[in-house]
C-alpha cells in the first residue's frame, strides 16, 4: 500500500485542521520545503500536499510555495486545494507535480471535470471529502445530498489516477479509519482508492491496507509523534 505523507498549508505554514475546521487548527512548522526535505531524508516516497485556503476560495494561493516544495521533494507529489481550471492543472503539471486533486469541480461541475480528466489522463484523482457519506465541497464548508459511493461510481468511465476518499469526521482526530466506509468505496470504484481521515497508528495503517485500499494518507500521528516515518512505512508494507 502506498503512504503519502500529508502537508497541509496554510499562511504559509505546515498546519492541521480538525474535521476540516479552519478555526481549529494547529501549526506544525513554519517553514514547509524543511518539512519536505525531513520527510523525504527520512524516507518518504510520495507526498500530499493541500492548500487549505486553495480549497477554500477556489484558487491556487499557495502555488509559488509548492512548487518550491515539489522542486526540493524529489519524489512524487500529489497536489489537491483549488484546482478548478484547466489553466491551474497545467501549471501544476509544468511545475513537476505529479498529480492533481480535484474535489468541488467534480462535484458542482461533473461535465468540467469529465473534460479536464480526457485533457489529462492519469495525472488526476477524484477527491471524495464525505460527512456521514454526503460529498463535501469548497473546503468541507458545503455538503451536498450526493453519497460518495454513487459519485464514485459515476466516474468509473473516467480516465483518474485515484480516488482520494476522506471521512471528515474522522480527519485529525486520530480515532481510527472508517473501515467499513473506506470498504463500501473500494468496493464501489474500479479506481484505486487512497483512504484519509483518522490514522493514528501502525494498526490502524495494516486495517486499512486489508480493506484492498490502494493507499493511505497519514498527518497528524506523524506530527503529534504518535507515528513514526519508518513505522508508517512498514505498516504499510514499503519497507525494504
Amino acid at each position: 500500500m502506498e503512504l503519502w505523507p500529508a502537508i497541509d498549508l496554510r499562511g504559509g505554514h505546515c498546519v492541521r485542521l480538525q474535521q476540516g475546521d479552519y478555526d481549529r487548527e494547529t501549526v506544525f512548522g513554519d517553514d514547509p520545503v524543511e518539512t519536505v526535505r525531513q520527510f523525504t531524508t527520512a524516507g518518504c516516497r510520495r507526498l500530499h500536499i493541500v492548500d487549505l485556503e486553495g480549497a477554500k476560495d477556489g484558487a491556487a494561493i499557495q502555488q509559488e510555495l509548492i512548487a518550491a516544495m515539489v522542486q526540493a521533494a524529489g519524489v512524487p507529489c500529489q497536489v489537491g486545494g483549488g484546482i478548478r481550471s484547466q489553466e491551474i492543472i497545467a501549471a501544476y503539471l509544468e511545475a513537476g507535480v505529479a498529480r492533481l486533486v480535484v474535489g468541488s469541480v467534480a462535484i458542482e461541475q461533473p461535465e468540467a471535470f469529465a473534460e479536464m480528466t480526457r485533457a489529462f489522463p492519469g495525472r488526476l484523482v477524484l477527491g471524495l471529502d464525505a460527512r456521514e457519506g454526503r460529498v463535501a465541497s469548497r473546503g468541507w464548508l458545503d455538503t451536498s445530498e450526493q453519497l460518495a459511493v454513487d459519485l464514485a461510481r459515476q466516474s468509473a468511465d473516467l480516465p483518474l489516477a485515484a480516488i482520494v476518499y476522506t471521512d471528515i469526521a474522522r480527519d485529525g482526530m486520530l480515532q481510527g479509519p472508517n473501515l467499513p466506509a473506506l470498504r463500501a468505496m473500494v468496493e464501489a470504484s474500479p479506481h484505486p482508492v487512497v483512504a484519509s481521515g483518522g490514522i493514528a497508528g501502525s494498526d490502524d495503517l495494516r486495517a486499512v491496507a486489508a480493506t484492498g485500499a490502494a493507499g493511505c494518507i497519514v498527518g497528524r500521528a506523524l506530527y503529534d509523534g504518535g507515528l513514526s516515518l519508518a513505522e508508517a512505512i512498514t505498516a504499510a508494507g514499503e519497507g525494504d
